[in-house]
C-alpha cells in the first residue's frame, strides 16, 4: 500500500481548521516564536533606552526595524527558525540567533550581545507564553464565549413567557418558561467570563535561579528587579517576583480551570438543548443539502450539541492535565512543563470548537410552543405543589382547619394523572377562603410560572 502523502494528524488542522483557525495567531509554533522575537526585541529596546553598560537609546528608525522582527514575521521567518533549531536543538537559541541575525542586518553588531541578556530561557518563554495565552484568550476564546452568552440572552428575552414543564429528577414538576431555563446558562457563564476577563497573565524576568544573580554581578549599581518589573508591565503582563527559575504556572493553572469551568457549563447546554431536541421541544430548522442520517430520510441529528460534548470533555481532559501538571516542578525547574504548554493551543482548540458548534447549533433550532403546551395540559398533577402551599396558608391565617395538606395532595396526585376536570373538582371540595379558592381555580399548568418570565427578561 503506497503511503499517503503528509496529512494533519490532529482534526483540528484537518476538516475544523476553519473554526480554530484565529487560535493558531497566537498558540501555533510559529505564534510562540514570533512572540519569542518580540520578548526579545522589546528587552534590547529597553537596555537601550536605559543606556545601560554605555549604549544610547536607539533612533525611531532603528526601533521601528527592530521590531519589524516581529511585527513582519512571516514564512521566511519560520522557516530560517526551523533551519537553526535543527543545528541548535534549542529553539529558545534559534530565536536568540534570529534576533542576532537582524541586529547585523541593521549595522548594530555593537549591542548584539544584549540579545538576551540575563536571560535564562524561561524568561522569554515565561513571557512570551503569558503573552499568547493572554491574547488569544482574550481576543479569540473570550469573545467566541460571549457570543454564545449573548445568544443565550437573546432566546431569554424573546421566550421570556414561553411557559414549559420542568423535569426534576426526570419527571413532570413546577413549570417554568424556556426563556427562563436557558437564561439560566447565559447568568452562569457571564459569572465566569468576568472570572476570565479578569484573570492575571504573569511573567518572571530575574535569570537562571530567580535571584538576578549574573545582574547583579554585571551591574551592582542597578536596581534589577524594577527593572524587570517595569519591563514586564511595559508588555502588558503583571510581575512575578519570587520565583524559581520558571515562573511558578499558578496564574495558567487558575485560568484553565476557570476555562474548564466554563466548558462544563457549555457541557451542560449542549445535552440539555439534546435532551430537549429529543422531547421536540425544539424542532430543528433543516440545512439545505443536508443529510442527517446515512440511511433514516426523516432524521436531523442533533449533531451541533452532540459535537460540542464531545469537544468539550477532550477540552476539560486537556485543561485538567494542564493544570494538575503545570502546578509542580522539580526542585528550581524540570521541563515537564515545556511539553505539556505546546498543548495549551489543543485545548484551547478544542473548546473554542466546541463553543462555535454551540453558537451555530442555536441558530438551528425553533421552539414548539404547541409541543411544550400539550406537555403542560398533560399534567396538571403538578398544581398539587401549588394547591398545598396555600391550603398550608390558609391553615396559618384560620381560614382552613385541613391538618395535613401535603397528604391530601399526595393520595390526590402521586403515581397518577390528574386532569383539569378533577384537579378543579378537588378545589372547589376545599375548607379555604374563597379568595384564595377562587385563585387556585383560575390557575392552569401554563400560567403556574411564578416570575420566571420577569427573571428571564431581567437576564
Amino acid at each position: 500500500m503506497a503511503a499517503l502523502p503528509i496529512q494533519p494528524l490532529s482534526p483540528l488542522d484537518g476538516r475544523y481548521r476553519a473554526a480554530v483557525a484565529p487560535l493558531s495567531e497566537f498558540l501555533s509554533e510559529a505564534g510562540l516564536n514570533r512572540t519569542r522575537v518580540e520578548v526579545e526585541v522589546e528587552w534590547i529596546i529597553a537596555l537601550t533606552d536605559r543606556s545601560m553598560f554605555g549604549t544610547s537609546p536607539l533612533s525611531d528608525e532603528h526601533k521601528s526595524a527592530l521590531r519589524a522582527a516581529y511585527l513582519d514575521f512571516d514564512q521566511a521567518s519560520i522557516d530560517w527558525l526551523g533551519e537553526k533549531e535543527a543545528v541548535t536543538r534549542h529553539d529558545v537559541k534559534a530565536v536568540e540567533y534570529f534576533v542576532r541575525d537582524r541586529l547585523s542586518q541593521l549595522g548594530l553588531d555593537a549591542i548584539a550581545e544584549l540579545t538576551h541578556f540575563g536571560c535564562t530561557s524561561e524568561d522569554v518563554n515565561s513571557l512570551s507564553y503569558a503573552l499568547v495565552v493572554q491574547r488569544a484568550t482574550l481576543q479569540v476564546w473570550l469573545p467566541a464565549l460571549r457570543t454564545v452568552i449573548e445568544a443565550l440572552r437573546t432566546f431569554a428575552h424573546a421566550n421570556a413567557d414561553a411557559a414549559m414543564l420542568s423535569h426534576t429528577h426526570g419527571q413532570p414538576a413546577t413549570p417554568s418558561t424556556m426563556g427562563k431555563e436557558l437564561g439560566v446558562f447565559a447568568w452562569r457563564l457571564e459569572r465566569i467570563a468576568k472570572q476570565i476577563e479578569q484573570n492575571e497573565f504573569l511573567g518572571k524576568f530575574s535569570g537562571a535561579t530567580g535571584t538576578w544573580s549574573a545582574h547583579v554581578v554585571a551591574s551592582p549599581e542597578t536596581e534589577w528587579p524594577t527593572v524587570a518589573r517595569e519591563f514586564v508591565e511595559s508588555l502588558g503582563l503583571g510581575f512575578n517576583l519570587i520565583t524559581t527559575q520558571i515562573e511558578s504556572h499558578d496564574w495558567q493553572v487558575e485560568l484553565y480551570d476557570k476555562i474548564r469551568h466554563a466548558g462544563g457549563v457549555l457541557h451542560n447546554l449542549a445535552t440539555d438543548m439534546w435532551t430537549y431536541i429529543s422531547m421536540a421541544y425544539f424542532a430543528q430548522i433543516p440545512v439545505a443539502g443536508a443529510t442527517g442520517s446515512s440511511t433514516m430520510p426523516h432524521k436531523i441529528n442533533p449533531i451541533r450539541f452532540e459535537n460540542a460534548e464531545a469537544n468539550l470533555e477532550i477540552a476539560g481532559a486537556l485543561l485538567n492535565s494542564l493544570s494538575t501538571t503545570l502546578v509542580t516542578s522539580r526542585m528550581q525547574r524540570d521541563l515537564t512543563d515545556s511539553s505539556t504548554q505546546r498543548n495549551i493551543g489543543v485545548a484551547f482548540g478544542h473548546s473554542l470548537l466546541a463553543i462555535d458548534n454551540l453558537t451555530r447549533g442555536l441558530t438551528e433550532v425553533s421552539l414548539s410552543q404547541h409541543v411544550l403546551d400539550a406537555d403542560l395540559d398533560g399534567n396538571w398533577e403538578i398544581l398539587g405543589e401549588a394547591i398545598q402551599t396555600v391550603v398550608r396558608a390558609e391553615v396559618v391565617a384560620g381560614r382552613s382547619t385541613i391538618s395535613d395538606p401535603y397528604a391530601l395532595l399526595k393520595e390526590l396526585t402521586r403515581g397518577h394523572k390528574v386532569g383539569a376536570a378533577e384537579m378543579r373538582a378537588f378545589v372547589e371540595g376545599l375548607e379555604i377562603g374563597d379568595e384564595a379558592k377562587q385563585r387556585l381555580l383560575a390557575l392552569t399548568p401554563g400560567t403556574y410560572i411564578g416570575v420566571a418570565a420577569e427573571l428571564a427578561r431581567g437576564i
